[in-house]
């Protein structure tokens, strides 16, 4: 650029600020332009405002809406496409509607859903919740239930996405004939009166005949449902993947009233491995644990109802996790269940389960012959065995003719109580001769006296020895009764039979029997009294009195077991508060047998014959043992007398 370039552009330049200078309006001129735009601007304003309300007053309440409609399409459009792109193969069952199909027999309905082809509730028909509402197993879309698994790298959830069910119909009902009370989920009767059976199938569809399929068969009178897992082409969309995470979860919701003693202590996870024996979490805290060998079933259990899930040969492994609930009025926990599923390279497969849905009762969960029946925790060797093959039994065939639990706990007493009778007796005998003997025993402690307590014991067991009395004889027959004792604590807790079963005052025998609920919660005690339980406490309380009154020589030998005997009772008043009423109901009418019991012995048995038989016996020179008796013969042989007496 030249010098004379540079001299014209700043001339113009110049000039033009010259021309803007002196040609700038003035402050008046300015400030009536203003004024004017303004009131052009509101004019404008006003007749923009006048339109919109004749043209809103002219339209009806539809426009907006289809505004509205019409934007929600477009994010739901958008949305859609998103999960399409989300879930690859399976894009188209990413969007849908929710829709629910019921599989129905007499004693449960299954809701299944199209949102991942799931089970969102299970309802059991012949029960009803603590409060008279519907018992439902677990329920809701909080609820997990599906597969998954990597999909061209992809993570796929199949709960998330929407299945088409293989019936138009959104109930399916399996019919059979009539059941006869007791025989509810029997497979010996379904076997001779067979019902019907209904089936459906969930698919979800990942193209070129590709999909995953859950079959569900349910079958008339019947607590156990079939659940298979059918795939074609799945090893295709899962690339070299040789497993997927069948994951199962539900909030077990409360369905009895709260107590310490109750459902919050039985509610926990069991499994078992595949031939090994049967184990749970922990039911008082939160707990887990890995699976890592082959497991056969794995069950969510709360005091009188499971959800069960069988592998019909077995899982690879599983990760099962209980995730205990603090003061939560409706729910219980959380439980969790991720079972590893090998996956086949063959074009098509099939997962064979059952899962099961119904009450801890035991004869209904032994007949499956899978351990089930070990959820009830019916105690170890001797008392499961008691409970198993005496108790069981017996109140089953009780409850097949009468329908008052109260009169069937009295019956079962009584029947208990002729059971250990022969044993009951013979512990009476033993202290009679006791009883008999207890001039000579005083007459042994006034002759030693305090300061030579060996030489008494010494005599008093010889005296023992001579008159032929045991002085274990009172006890050893007790011993054999404490395995019934320890039977029946474990199963009136765990009897689905007693459930919501009333008697006298006692609305439900399963569950404590409130008569007063207290303004203040005592330790260890509660806050209320249970009546059957204060019952059960006096009458213990004079059984040992007279218990001890009548075995004055046994308690002076051991004072401080006296004063023990008298706390037990106080132990149990601040157990069984908490307890079911149906075992202190138990405990009571068993007192009062005794007693009855009692009163029969002290008549059948002569104390003034027994103790002259006791003298006569003395009299006589002693018996020697057979032991005794070798050891002379052997001394006579070498030429040595016998040692005198």
């Amino acid at each position: 650029m030249d010098r004379n370039t540079i001299s014209g552009l700043v001339l113009i330049f110049v000039i033009l600020i010259t021309f803007s200078y002196f040609n700038k309006p003035s402050k008046e001129e300015v400030e009536a332009a203003k004024r004017k735009r303004d009131s052009v601007e509101q004019v404008q304003a006003e007749q923009q405002r006048i339109a919109e309300k004749k043209a809103q007053e002219a339209t009806t309440t539809q426009q907006p809406q289809e505004k509205a409609d019409s934007t929600t399409t477009a994010k739901t459009a958008q949305t859609s496409e998103n999960r399409k792109d989300e879930y690859g193969a399976f894009g188209d069952a990413a969007v849908g509607t929710e829709k629910f199909v019921t599989l129905e027999n007499n004693l449960m309905k299954v809701k299944v859903s199209t949102k991942g082809g799931r089970i969102y509730s299970v309802e059991l028909k012949n029960y009803k919740r603590y409060d008279g509402k519907p018992l439902v197993l677990f329920s809701g879309d909080a609820n997990r239930f599906g597969l998954n698994f990597f999909s061209q790298n992809r993570s796929i959830e199949t709960d998330k996405l929407y299945f088409t069910p293989s019936v138009s119909s959104d109930s399916l009902v399996a019919a059979g004939p009539k059941v006869p009370k007791g025989k509810e989920g029997r497979i010996n009767f379904n076997e001779d009166h067979p019902g019907g059976s209904k089936t459906l199938t969930m698919r979800v569809n990942a193209g070129n005949g590709k999909f995953i399929e859950y079959v569900y068969t349910i079958k008339y009178n019947s607590y156990m449902m079939d659940f298979n897992i059918r795939s074609q082409g799945l090893s295709q969309l899962i690339g070299g993947n040789a497993y997927m995470s069948f994951n199962w979860a539900i909030d077990v919701p409360r369905q009895e009233k709260k107590s310490k003693y109750g459902e919050d202590r039985y509610t926990t996870i069991y499994y078992k491995y595949h031939q090994d024996e049967v184990n749970s979490l922990s039911s008082s805290k939160s707990d887990s644990k890995d699976l890592t060998t082959s497991v056969k079933w794995i069950g969510f259990k709360q005091l009188f109802f499971s959800s069960i899930l069988i592998a019909d040969n077995s899982f690879t492994s599983a990760k099962i996790k209980s995730n205990k609930t603090e003061d939560n009025p409706n729910y219980l926990a959380d439980f969790s269940a991720d079972v590893t599923i090998p996956v086949d390279n063959a074009k098509t497969q099939n997962v064979p389960m059952k899962m099961f849905f119904g009450p801890n009762q035991y004869n209904v969960l032994k007949q499956y012959k899978l351990q089930l029946d070990q959820e009830m925790n019916l105690g170890w060797t001797i008392i499961g065995w008691v409970n198993k093959f005496i108790v069981i039994p017996a109140f089953d065939f009780l409850r097949r003719y009468i329908n008052n639990f109260g009169i069937i706990i009295l019956l079962l007493t009584i029947y208990i109580k002729l059971i250990i009778s022969p044993f009951t007796y013979k512990s009476y005998l033993s202290q009679a001769k006791m009883r008999a003997l207890k001039p000579e025993i005083d007459e042994i402690k006034a002759k030693y006296g305090k300061d030579k307590a060996m030489e008494s014991q010494q005599a008093t067991m010889a005296l023992y020895k001579k008159a032929g009395v045991n002085p274990m004889g009172g006890c050893l027959p007790m011993l054999f009764q404490f395995p019934i004792l320890i039977a029946m604590f474990r199963f009136f807790p765990v009897s689905i039979e007693l459930r919501q079963q009333s008697f006298l005052w006692a609305h439900d025998l399963s569950s404590y029997d409130s008569i007063l609920h207290l303004p203040f919660t005592i330790p260890f005690y509660g806050d209320h009294v249970s009546l059957f339980c204060l019952l059960m406490t006096v009458t213990n309380v004079f059984y040992i009195k007279m218990n001890n009154e009548m075995n004055a020589a046994g308690t002076q030998q051991m004072p401080g077991m006296k004063t023990m005997m008298y706390l037990m009772p106080v132990m149990f008043l601040f157990i069984f508060n908490n307890y079911a009423a149906g075992l202190s109901l138990y405990y009571f009418l068993s007192l009062l047998l005794t007693f009855l019991q009692m009163f029969i012995f002290k008549k059948a048995i002569d104390e003034d014959k027994i103790r002259k038989q006791i003298t006569a016996k003395q009299k006589k020179p002693a018996k020697k043992s057979k032991f005794q008796k070798r050891l002379e013969d052997m001394a006579r042989q070498r030429g040595m007398e016998a040692p005198k007496k």
